[in-house]
């Protein structure tokens, strides 16, 4: 894979999944979250997050169904309400305009290992390792990611050490689960990044 230009790269075509809806409000600026369903190659569908910028939605008049096109990076942040800290993932849309065609999910990612991958095996029998990336922001904060791989890349990741500087090409997806609680299963969604291409990177 070649050096990748920037740390956090992500392009999004695909269909606004429902209305734009108020997220917060920052230094006197409003932003929205809208969903985004992608369609895989499989046929299966992602829906994932986008978090807008008011004045991105004010130049289009942005209706559920239409088609997107999306240029942005990828977002965390540590949700503390509720019980415990929960890790949010969203696109941050820098660029955002009406198109037509086949949809994509292209995902370019430069940082650390900030954890010890973890190699599990499916019940299928296939390997994965997931890794927990931190992606520098221009301005000092960083971004810490969930990643996956699999195969003989997952054997071979696992055995980075924390630290460990990577650049990695993939897609965003979303990943349905149950949690179980004292109320009862739970349906859940995860957001994380499956690689399908990791190098090892300059520090």
């Amino acid at each position: 894979m070649e050096l990748i230009q920037g740390n956090n790269i992500v392009r999004l075509v695909g269909t606004a999944a429902g209305r734009p809806c108020l997220s917060h409000e920052s230094r006197g600026e409003a932003f929205y979250r809208l969903p985004l369903t992608v369609r895989r190659l499989s046929g299966a569908e992602d829906e994932l997050p986008l978090l807008l910028r008011r004045g991105l939605l004010e130049k289009l008049e942005l209706r559920e169904a239409d088609k997107l096109c999306v240029s942005g990076e990828l977002r965390s942040f540590n949700n503390r309400s509720g019980e415990g800290a929960r890790l949010v993932i969203s696109v941050f849309a820098r660029a955002l305009q009406f198109c037509e065609g086949e949809d994509e999910n292209s995902v370019l990612l430069r940082g650390a290992l900030c954890r010890p991958p973890t190699l599990r095996r499916t019940p299928m029998g296939r390997d994965i390792c997931d890794l927990m990336l931190a992606v520098n922001r221009p301005y000092g904060r960083s971004d810490y990611l969930p990643c996956i791989c699999w195969g003989p890349l997952a054997r071979e990741i696992s055995l980075c050490p924390t630290g460990t500087a990577l650049q990695l090409a993939g897609r965003f997806q979303s990943r349905p689960y149950i949690k179980m609680t004292a109320e009862g299963p739970l349906e859940k969604v995860a957001y994380e990044v499956s690689a399908a291409e990791i190098d090892r990177a300059e520090p």
